[in-house]
């Protein structure tokens, strides 16, 4: 569909609320953030080890108006300057989901202004768009969060093809689970990285699946059960533990295969661009490996700032801008998807 050419600027209010983050943020033209208010559960999920639905959909709806009024009142702006709205409609909690959409709905009737329902993954890959401001398509995606481990080619705005993703346990809930069994606590990644820092990386050679030859799916599950089986059997035998070796070592089993994978991938797409998007794009580990693989390749690797890598309403809202000037609209009867597939469209 062709893209709107209109010389205006178009102000974005977008909001996010998938998982335990309540965001909003205010965009000009899509790529310039205008305020991205983040309201995070952390501190309420921690003491249940992970995000609790029933919890999460609450604090939503704690949050919800507050967080709109600061992102607006910090953008300058009033909801009479807002051009069009966009939200979050999956995947994700459907509770949370709810929160953030019911919301969008009711500013978009209130204001009789268009609703543009955004794809979350969607979301990780357009923060790129909001950090590099010269980026375009084509590229390879490598999205790694909690949730989800996808890689994708994004032959232009709105444009995917899924090459690879997670039979099962995605790459950060993975660190989320090895981290608990850990003791570290919740969210489990950064703790994972920083001990990894600390480690020896090469200490314990835990196996990685690289699935049926050509293959770009990944399976994080058989990893997470030799780091659980390896801290039994230690504790069997009596012996010392190391948190610090076998968070390096888990680590670097997960980096390789996630960089191996996307290197491959983009060697057989010819592009010359990768990059990173997710919670999980927030690794320090990640990041050193694919940038020295790409450089080796000779491709361009791109990640967007540490913010911009955890949930929040900017990406959304980069989303969202570019789906209204290409002319897609969400009728305000949509829905919440939990499982929303990258590249899927409810209206």
């Amino acid at each position: 569909m062709p893209i709107d050419t209109t010389k205006e600027d178009v102000i974005t209010l977008a909001i996010e609320s998938s998982c335990d983050e309540t965001s909003v943020s205010v965009l000009k033209n899509g790529r310039t953030v205008l305020s991205n208010i983040i309201a995070s559960q952390i501190e309420q999920h921690q003491k249940f080890g992970g995000v609790v639905p029933e919890v999460a959909s609450r604090k939503h709806i704690e949050n919800i108006n507050m967080v709109i009024e600061e992102a607006l009142e910090e953008a300058k702006v009033s909801f009479d300057d807002i051009t069009h709205v966009a939200a979050t409609y999956g995947p994700g909690l459907v509770g949370a989901l709810l929160v953030g959409l019911s919301a969008a709905k009711a500013i978009a009737f209130a204001k009789g202004i268009p609703l543009n329902g955004v794809n979350h993954i969607e979301g990780h890959i357009y923060a790129n768009f909001i950090e590099h401001k010269e980026l375009e398509p084509p590229f390879i995606c490598l999205v790694v969060s909690g949730g989800h481990t996808h890689l994708v080619y994004m032959e232009d705005y709105g444009s995917y093809e899924v090459l690879g993703k997670t039979r099962d346990d995605a790459a950060g809930e993975a660190f989320d689970k090895v981290a608990r069994a850990l003791g570290l606590g919740y969210p489990g990644g950064p703790q994972i990285d920083r001990l990894a820092k600390m480690g020896n990386k090469e200490a314990i050679l835990f196996p990685k699946a690289y699935l049926e030859e050509g293959s770009y799916d990944f399976s994080f599950s058989g990893l997470k059960s030799a780091v659980l089986n390896y801290l039994n059997s230690q504790k069997m035998k009596g012996n010392s533990i190391s948190v610090e070796d076998v968070a390096a070592s888990f680590q670097q089993a997960v980096i390789e295969i996630l960089v191996e994978k996307t290197i491959a991938c983009a060697v057989e797409k010819e592009t010359k661009q990768i990059v990173l998007a997710g919670g999980v794009a927030a690794n320090s580990g990640l990041r050193e490996l694919l940038q020295n693989k790409a450089e080796e390749k000779r491709i361009d690797l791109k990640y967007p700032s540490l913010q911009l890598c955890t949930d929040n309403a900017a990406m959304i809202g980069c989303v969202g801008y570019y789906n209204y000037i290409r002319g897609y609209r969400s009728s305000l009867s949509l829905n919440g998807v939990p499982n929303l597939k990258i590249g899927e469209v409810h209206s």
